[in-house]
Order: C-alpha cells, then structure tokens, then sequence
C-alpha cells in the first residue's frame, strides 16, 4: 500500500491558483499587509462577480415565471372563452327557441288541422252523400 495519498484538494488549488487568486485557508498565511491588501481586493472583485450573476440569474429565473404564470393564464381565459362561446351558443339556442313557442305552437296546430282536414273532408263527404238518400226516405210522423 502507498501512504502518499493524492490531496483531494489539489485539483481545486490549481485550478484557482491559474485564475490568479488563491482559495482561504489553502495558502500559508502571509505577514506582508500589501499582499493581503491585494488578496481582499481580489476577493472582493470576485464576491462581486457572483453576486452580479446572483442577480442576473434570479431576475432570470423571475422572469421566465412570470412568462410561465402569463401564458397558462393566457390559456385559461382560451379555454374559457371557447367553453363560454360553446355555452352562449347552446344558450342562444334555448333562447331563440323560447321566443319561437307561439309560432312553434300555431305551427303545431296548423299541422293538427291539417291532419285532421282529410278526415274531417272524408265525414263531410260521406254526410252529403247520405244526405240525398235520406231525403228520399220521408219520415213518417203518423203511425
């Protein structure tokens, strides 16, 4: 077995080291005040960085919600719309038919009493006919 491990870190170390600023805690301490002046500087800069990509990415993210919130409004209101147009139809319907019913009921009747008229014409026939044939019989009124 080998005691020479890898450092886990130092993939970490060498990639920061090449961006030209150090991780904390990953350096030796320093005595000279320049030196950590300009190491703040460069933290600074870099904190300065994320929170501008922070603040770019959740105005992002707020922004592609509010766009999700619009357009399954915007697809509510279609699918009402259309639901409303179906029901004004139907309801358009129902109403025209309702404003029909005297004309629907007339032109019930009209069909009845043309139904009936054949038949009524058939009795009226069939009466004058026996008519003439009942004339010819006299009643006689004394015994």
């Amino acid at each position: 077995m080998s005691t020479n491990s890898p450092d886990p870190l130092d993939f970490l170390k060498n990639m920061w080291g090449n961006m030209g600023f150090n991780l904390p805690g990953m350096v030796t301490p320093t005595l000279d005040v320049d030196e950590l002046e300009k190491q703040i500087t460069n933290m600074k800069a870099v904190e300065g960085w994320l929170k501008m990509n922070l603040q770019t990415l959740q105005m992002t993210i707020q922004g592609l919600e509010m766009q999700r919130m619009t357009l399954q409004a915007m697809q509510a209101i279609s699918q009402a719309s259309t639901s409303n147009a179906q029901d004004s139809s139907a309801n358009a319907n129902a109403f025209a038919n309702a404003a029909m019913w005297p004309w629907n009921l007339m032109a019930g009747a009209g069909a009845a009493t043309a139904e009936a008229a054949p038949a009524q014409a058939a009795e009226e026939t069939a009466a004058a006919e026996a008519a003439p044939a009942a004339k010819g019989k006299k009643p006689s009124a004394k015994g």
